[in-house]
């Protein structure tokens, strides 16, 4: 998978992009319900049932915890940061000085906001770098959500449901000193439109 941002360049891990990729190929026949495929030097495993589909991410071994945020990299870099209501946030305006200021330089990051609904439960909004807006689901954020939410010891489930403007997710993982694996990322994928195109 090569994956493209909305301001045209090439973007790191989309971990909904790769959902939607398997979605597609498991509609054109490629695989049966079990398949794997490469994304910037890292393989991912996935799996499809029904109109779920499954993705392997890669093992997080650090977080870090500043004073009102945390940052994490899940294929994608993630600014976290809890507030007690999403709803009222200036995602664009607030996200874009994040994104752009100290300490992620030039590279920027993701910024989520996010805020616990109940102990296992938590509603995310975020903005995107390279799309430069709010987005109304993000795969490798609403994984890093999850896990700082269990690094910080808000929740003590390794199973999360995440609730985003798009549809809800889930992330289920094992912690192990110090180290998340066996991280995957679950939810529907839905087939929006179909087209065809031309090329000479």
């Amino acid at each position: 998978m090569v994956y493209f941002n909305a301001d045209g360049f090439q973007g790191s891990m989309c971990g909904n992009g790769g959902r939607c990729l398997v979605a597609f190929a498991k509609s054109l026949g490629i695989f049966e319900n079990k398949t794997e495929f490469e994304a910037n030097g890292n393989l991912y495993k996935a799996s499809v049932v029904n109109d779920r589909v499954s993705l392997s991410m890669l093992d997080v071994d650090r977080i870090d915890n500043f004073e009102g945020y945390a940052f994490l990299d899940t294929g994608s870099p993630h600014h976290v940061t809890f507030t007690k209501d999403v709803s009222e946030i200036d995602v664009v305006g607030r996200g874009r000085k994040i994104r752009f200021g100290e300490p992620y330089g030039d590279a920027g990051t993701n910024v989520n906001f996010v805020e616990q609904k109940d102990e296992s439960t938590f509603r995310v909004r975020t903005y995107e770098r390279g799309v430069e807006n709010e987005t109304l689901s993000c795969g490798t954020g609403v994984t890093a959500v999850a896990l700082a939410s269990y690094f910080l010891e808000k929740t003590s489930s390794e199973r999360v449901r995440i609730e985003t403007r798009g549809g809800d997710l889930e992330v289920s993982f094992k912690y192990d000193k110090s180290r998340f694996h066996n991280i995957v990322l679950n939810g529907p994928a839905t087939f929006v439109f179909k087209g065809e195109i031309e090329v000479e």
